[in-house]
């Protein structure tokens, strides 16, 4: 079943017998429980930190979950990939350049996430989503750690940096930044200041016009 990211059992409903197979020493046992599950609707505004970069796009991660990617397509209009920074550019005027830089600074993203003033979020609009199942096959893992250990004989074993984009993921996210309010929150930063301020301002000029009324 295709139902988001499980992340921990809430509650066991119910537990009926348990039944030992011939050949089998494990006990199996069917289950009714509740799961808390993550799933996001489409459409859906989720914040979270720029954890990689590459000319495939952008990889967000919430601190528990970094299954989400930003392709080049889905990003606001003018935004490229500098090779040289490695880091995706939006060119907003021509002599104004707005970074999304990496956020991944800290050993802990969750306390990334949780001190702003040290960390940069990007606001993201999702657009859909992807299921793979990943379940791997004995022959296949063999054949992979057969290679694994022939490499190593060999000495030829070098580390190699993967592309996020490349790697299968079994719950994958797909977001947006191409709207109004998206993108890096420091680019609207100032624009959100200025209308908690007129909210505020108008609070107070219908605070004295119902004083002033009263009176």
């Amino acid at each position: 079943m295709n139902v988001g990211l499980c992340i921990c059992a809430f509650d066991l409903v119910k537990m009926e017998n348990s039944y030992i197979y011939p050949g089998d020493g494990a006990s199996h046992t069917r289950t009714t429980f509740q799961f808390v599950v993550f799933r996001p609707s489409i459409e859906e505004i989720l914040e979270g930190v720029v954890l990689s970069a590459s000319s495939s796009g952008l990889q967000v991660s919430l601190g528990f979950f970094s299954g989400i990617f930003i392709k080049p397509e889905n990003m606001v209009a003018g935004s490229y990939y500098d090779e040289t920074e490695k880091v995706w550019i939006w060119n907003y005027q021509e002599e104004h350049k707005l970074f999304m830089d990496v956020g991944m600074y800290f050993s802990s993203i969750v306390y990334c996430l949780k001190n702003e003033i040290f960390c940069q979020k990007i606001r993201l609009r999702v657009i859909s989503e992807s299921f793979v199942d990943t379940t791997p096959s004995g022959p296949q893992l063999a054949a992979e750690h057969q290679a694994a250990v022939a490499a190593a004989a060999a000495g030829s074993v070098v580390a190699v940096a993967k592309d996020p984009f490349s790697e299968v993921h079994p719950y994958t996210i797909y977001g947006s930044t191409d709207g109004s309010g998206l993108g890096m929150i420091s680019w609207w930063a100032e624009d959100e200041d200025e209308d908690v301020k007129d909210e505020a301002n108008e609070g107070q000029e219908d605070s004295q016009s119902e004083h002033l009324e009263s009176t």
